[in-house]
Formats: structure tokens, C-alpha cells, sequence
């Protein structure tokens, strides 16, 4: 594992300090690397909504598509 030095004002590591002791995390490392993995999460979400919304339709989206994938659901078992 890398390690990184940050600088932060003294309200951001209030802040920071704050989040650690009232979330549970041990160390201000901990957090930190939760909010990294988070922000990678939000970045994948963004970029498969944004392949979502840019590829084309090939079926519509009604009752009769959801009652076809319960059915197909059911039949797999």
C-alpha cells in the first residue's frame, strides 16, 4: 500500500476528525479511502447511465416486457 500525505485546513481536518469518530471509522485513513472508493462508484454509475442514455432502444420498456422476464425468471429455475 502507497502512501500519501494531504494538507488541509484546520476546519477540513476538524471536519474529517468529526466523520471519524462519529461513523465508526478507525483512522482518518479509513475515511478517506471510503470517500475515494465512493467517488469511483458515483464515476461508474455516471458512466453507465451516460452508455445507457446514449445507446439505442431495442426493445420497449411496458407491462408486457416486464411480465416476459417473470415469465422467462420463472422457467429458469
Amino acid at each position: 500500500m502507497s502512501t500519501m500525505n494531504i494538507f488541509l485546513p484546520e476546519t477540513l481536518k476538524a471536519f474529517v476528525d468529526q466523520q471519524v469518530s462519529g461513523k465508526g471509522f478507525g483512522t482518518s485513513s479509513e475515511y478517506v479511502r471510503e470517500l475515494i472508493r465512493k467517488d469511483q462508484d458515483r464515476q461508474n454509475l455516471r458512466r453507465l447511465m451516460l452508455d445507457g442514455a446514449t445507446s439505442t432502444q431495442t426493445q420497449s420498456v411496458d407491462e408486457s416486457y416486464f411480465a416476459d422476464l417473470r415469465d422467462r425468471a420463472r422457467h429458469s429455475r
